[in-house]
């Protein structure tokens, strides 16, 4: 299945187990594999020789055929499948002609391309599905080691409020989790057989046509359409899209890591080993390249998968040129996909983080970061309005004398005239306001089980 992915870029930016699925050996297998089901399925029902069948399905090996040999053919062809068959048919000859007459019967090329490509996708799910099993639980059990480690919440990339660590961590666990809901939503309902000869109306096959159909979705394990779906890519395009909502969720993830690992942040770090994360010439650089291995990928995802949404609008009943446009864009959609994820998984099973360095983080700000805890305690007093209009005059005096905010709120009459210094020590302690924090994170480590 060939792809824009070069051998030495490709373990950058793709899993091992995904390289595999989109190998050209394993997707004319896949392609072979649909022609050696379509010939027991119609042995079955009657409308090809039963002796025909274990012949064709015989020489439905991947290893006796000149990949070269048909890559260049099908330049002249149009498609793969015109010259596979053609070969194919030659080799089942070899060993019975009579069977050789019945190979490919009454079926299309599109049928075994894009079967083949419901095969592939079903496998590439599997290897998604395993790796977001890992990045979830490394995730979950991450939250639930720091659910009470504070650290600063950013907005704008600004220092925004105290939040526990676990929090975060729990909402990336999470939103792994819907992705994975997805993939397995799209294995169960969207991975279907097509299969409609000439023009999708199966009149090759006479009135048997559906009994095959039915007998070839059972043989391949796939969802029986109610109809040929060939120029309908609906299917296709929710698969990419599945994609690159996964891939954008690992980006987001690994956006926050390298943004965390900024030397003047350093709160959370990639896996350290010999040789990782290291300069040509800077020898004390920890650089965060799983973080940027999953930023390479999720960026390309999204441009791959409006090519597939694209491709969408096909003409008639065959496509001439969108439905092409596919074959290289998903496989490369699927290794980039799956490279942000392995990523993620590294990150999720060794994450370091910090917790001395958040603390000291929350600090940074010389108390700034409580000011909405001052705030709303002091508006339950005067009213939000004023209780704003004070603390804002209190920050702005803190930072031009460099004083730290809780020190010029005790020195101010009006903030001590209603709130103690014992309730202000306390409304400076960041894990004092974290609202509804740890039944947040309660709620999404449930979630994790659905």
């Amino acid at each position: 299945m060939s792809t824009s992915l070069s051998p030495l870029l490709a373990p950058m930016l793709s899993s091992a187990p995904m390289r595999a699925v989109c190998d050209d050996v394993a997707y004319l297998q896949a392609m072979l594999d649909f022609e050696a089901a379509l010939a027991r399925a119609e042995a079955t029902a009657g409308v090809i020789p039963q002796s025909a069948a274990a012949p064709i399905s015989a020489a439905c090996s991947a290893a006796s055929f000149d990949f070269a040999q048909l890559a260049q053919a099908a330049t002249r062809s149009g498609n793969l499948a015109i010259p596979l068959v053609k070969a194919l048919t030659a080799e089942v000859a070899k060993a019975d002609a009579q069977a050789a007459r019945f190979v490919h019967w009454g079926a299309t090329s599109q049928d075994v391309i894009d079967t083949a490509t419901m095969l592939t996708l079903r496998a590439a799910v599997e290897v998604l599905v395993s790796d977001c099993d890992r990045a979830i639980a490394g995730f979950a059990k991450l939250a639930r080691a720091h659910r009470d480690t504070a650290m600063v919440a950013r907005t704008w990339l600004q220092h925004a409020l105290p939040m526990p660590l676990g929090l975060k961590l729990a909402e990336y666990a999470a939103a792994l989790h819907r992705s994975r809901l997805r993939l397995t939503r799209l294995r169960r309902e969207g991975l279907a057989l097509q299969f409609g000869g000439a023009a999708g109306t199966l009149a090759a096959l006479g009135d048997k046509g559906l009994a095959v159909a039915e007998q070839l979705a059972i043989e391949l394990k796939l969802l029986l359409p109610e109809a040929p779906w060939h120029t309908h890519r609906d299917r296709i395009a929710e698969a990419a899209s599945v994609l690159a909502i996964l891939s954008g969720t690992c980006g987001k993830i690994a956006r926050d890591i390298s943004l965390l690992m900024q030397t003047d942040v350093a709160e959370a770090f990639e896996p350290s080993g010999e040789g990782r994360g290291g300069s040509s010439t800077m020898p004390h650089k920890r650089n965060p390249v799983a973080a940027a291995s999953a930023l390479a990928a999720s960026t390309m995802a999204p441009n791959l998968a409006a090519t597939i949404l694209a491709a969408q609008v096909q003409e008639h009943e065959r496509s001439a040129g969108p439905w092409h446009a596919e074959w290289p864009t998903l496989p490369t959609l699927l290794l980039v996909t799956s490279g942000a994820l392995a990523a993620i998984v590294d990150i999720a099973e060794g994450l370091e983080i910090d917790a001395a360095r958040m603390r000291a983080n929350l600090d940074e700000t010389g108390g700034l970061i409580m000011a909405e805890a001052v705030a709303m305690a002091l508006a339950e007093k005067i009213g939000k309005s004023e209780a704003h209009h004070l603390i804002e005059t209190a920050s702005k005096k803190a930072v031009g004398e460099k004083r730290h905010l809780r020190d010029v709120l005790l020195a101010d009459s009006n903030i001590t005239a209603q709130i103690s210094a014992e309730k202000l020590a306390h409304l400076f302690e960041p894990m004092a306001y974290q609202g509804a924090s740890q039944a947040l994170i309660d709620r999404l480590l449930a979630s994790l089980d659905e």
